[in-house]
């Protein structure tokens, strides 16, 4: 839908090429978490630990390991410093992090391939228009006007983009509101957005699962901004109102900043510095800066743990397919499918030069994860059974690249794992 609700736009409004419309199943392989567009060469790159350059395409088509020696060389990529303090969003250059942006990367390399194929363009300049897609699908207004193509149709088929949150999840967030911790909400959708998937996710009840929920939170900019660059409101019907000076009791508020947020959470707990635990699923937006701005502990969710989980079973062939497991037989519906273009999501191979034997690498990504986040895990789900005093071994706790992960690190970082697939 994401995919669709760009190609749309781009092609009734911008004039591109038709063909954008069409979509093969097994395109999807190509979006990878991860990934950095080097928007004027058009080039999807995947980074190593220290910025070299481990695989790219132009558009949708891999270069080879020559081809990436003569454009960026075995040196640290040219934005790289840039990149790795996180400031992700530029003129010249965009990271994918999210499943959400993902489609995105398909889009645009479709539209490199695109170009290419009727300019032959050496520089190309069509990020205007994606970021007008963007605006064009997500305006804060879009949802209410029903604008663009993406709104209407999660209005109009819930069931058909959302999952419900599953029992044990409601139970645990119960559970925690009970022992006296208070819950947050913090998003970037704008409140009408997030009511309909509240709503539709948790049920008719969802408010009484948080204590504060704010909307329109314009992440990564909450955790960054001070109060007087980015002031609360308060809603009316989904309009914002005047600015708050101050954050003074829980309720629904919108935009924000953490600063006047932690004020209210040391007012609420009596505690002169209460320990925050932030879940989010994206590094630019949510892990990055909860750790680095507001020093809060930060739990990824991170889907590709259950990347080389997904197996199915020799006897599960004769079982009738209702039966089987939600991402079993149909591999490419999990979000967590490993791509054949790009490899691992934690570590790839820097092929040697001349001879030499080539050398496993951790990935960019994989270096973040273990930098700014306390811990990572797979899904709500996975800690939703556990007691609420169940004490998780942290990244930084010996300095092992993979204590944090829970339940069980990615196979591809165990030793000795030569399963991992890696061409």
């Amino acid at each position: 839908l994401i995919y669709d609700s760009f190609a749309q736009y781009l092609v009734t409004e911008k004039g591109y090429d038709e063909d954008l419309l069409t979509l093969a199943p097994d395109s999807l392989d190509f979006c990878c978490k991860g990934l950095v567009l080097d928007i004027e060469d058009g080039n999807f790159l995947k980074l190593a630990e220290d910025g070299t350059v481990l695989r790219a395409s132009h558009g949708t088509k891999s270069m080879t390991f020559e081809e990436i020696l003569e454009t960026y060389g075995r040196r640290e990529w040219k934005h790289f410093s840039t990149v790795s303090g996180m400031v992700s969003r530029t003129a010249k250059y965009y990271l994918y992090d999210n499943y959400f942006d993902l489609p995105g990367a398909l889009l645009c390399a479709r539209v490199v391939d695109s170009l290419d194929q009727h300019d032959g363009q050496k520089k190309y300049d069509f990020w205007k228009d994606m970021v007008a897609a963007i605006q064009h699908n997500y305006k804060i207004s879009a949802f209410k006007e029903d604008c663009g193509m993406y709104f209407p149709e999660v209005k109009n088929h819930p069931d058909k983009y959302l999952q419900r949150c599953p029992e044990s999840v409601k139970k645990w967030l119960k559970q925690l509101k009970n022992a006296g911790k208070i819950l947050l909400l913090i998003t970037s959708s704008h409140s009408d957005y997030c009511r309909l998937l509240c709503e539709h996710v948790l049920g008719n009840d969802f408010e009484e699962y948080f204590d504060i929920l704010i909307t329109n939170a314009l992440k990564p900019g909450f955790f960054s901004h001070t109060p007087n660059q980015r002031p609360f409101r308060t809603l009316e019907n989904d309009e914002e109102q005047e600015a708050l000076l101050s954050l003074d009791k829980p309720g629904w508020y919108s935009q924000g900043n953490a600063i006047q947020l932690f004020d209210l959470l040391k007012k609420m707990t009596g505690k002169l510095d209460p320990k925050v635990v932030y879940f989010g699923d994206s590094m630019h937006s949510d892990i990055f800066p909860a750790r680095h701005y507001s020093n809060w502990e930060t739990v990824f969710i991170l889907e590709e743990l259950l990347g080389d989980k997904v197996t199915v079973p020799a006897k599960a062939e004769s079982e009738p397919l209702e039966k089987k497991g939600k991402y079993e037989g149909d591999q490419l519906k999990a979000p967590y499918f490993v791509s054949k273009q790009w490899g691992s999501f934690f570590m790839d191979r820097l092929p040697g030069l001349e001879n030499a034997e080539e050398t496993l690498v951790h990935t960019w990504s994989c270096k973040c994860i273990s930098t700014y986040s306390t811990i990572a895990i797979p899904s709500l789900e996975a800690i939703a059974d556990l007691p609420l005093d169940y004490r998780f071994t942290r990244f930084s706790s010996n300095s092992s690249a993979t204590a944090g992960y829970y339940p069980t690190p990615p196979r591809a970082l165990l030793p000795n794992e030569e399963s991992v697939t890696m061409k």
